[in-house]
């Protein structure tokens, strides 16, 4: 089988330079959450139809899954994983990807750098640069998720049709 994973990072958030807070409450800016919902209108376009949106906790990236969850119908697939905060990693997606094995699509939403790294050790090396507010799609397949394959990676400006 294989199965399409979407690699969402985040849309712009406050800068960590002037965050006083948690990093973990750092919100998207109102000029990253505009932009987020013209992206998610063109995910919607696009015919994404994730059978699961797995969202890391913090702020910033949740708030980033509601909208797109909201624009594609999907507020009932959106569920928040924890493993997505930190130390994500291919191996990490595998054991969140064999927990649901029935998602053929999955969308994860998270942080850089692991986003990159992660796509990077799926396709069998080179370099990947995620942008914020970027959307990967990564064919995988088998259980293991062997031989991904990028086949596409999007900035913010084509999602939102800039």
């Amino acid at each position: 089988m294989t199965r399409r994973i979407y690699f969402l990072r985040h849309g712009k958030a406050a800068p960590r330079a002037t965050w006083e807070g948690d990093d973990g409450l750092r919100p998207l800016t109102p000029a990253g959450e505009d932009l987020m919902r013209r992206e998610a209108k063109g995910m919607r376009r696009l015919g994404l139809t994730p059978d699961v949106i797995l969202t890391s906790p913090l702020v910033r990236a949740l708030r980033t899954a509601e909208i797109v969850a909201e624009a594609l119908g999907a507020r009932d697939r959106l569920v928040e994983e924890a493993r997505l905060a930190r130390g994500f990693d291919a191996r990490c997606l595998e054991r969140i990807a064999a927990e649901r094995p029935e998602a053929a699509e999955l969308m994860v939403v998270g942080h850089e750098p692991e986003f990159s790294a992660t796509i990077a050790e799926l396709i069998g090396g080179g370099f990947v640069d995620m942008k914020k507010g970027g959307l990967a799609r990564v064919d995988v397949g088998g259980p293991g998720l062997e031989d991904g394959v990028l086949a596409w990676l999007l900035t913010p400006s084509q999602l939102a049709g800039e």
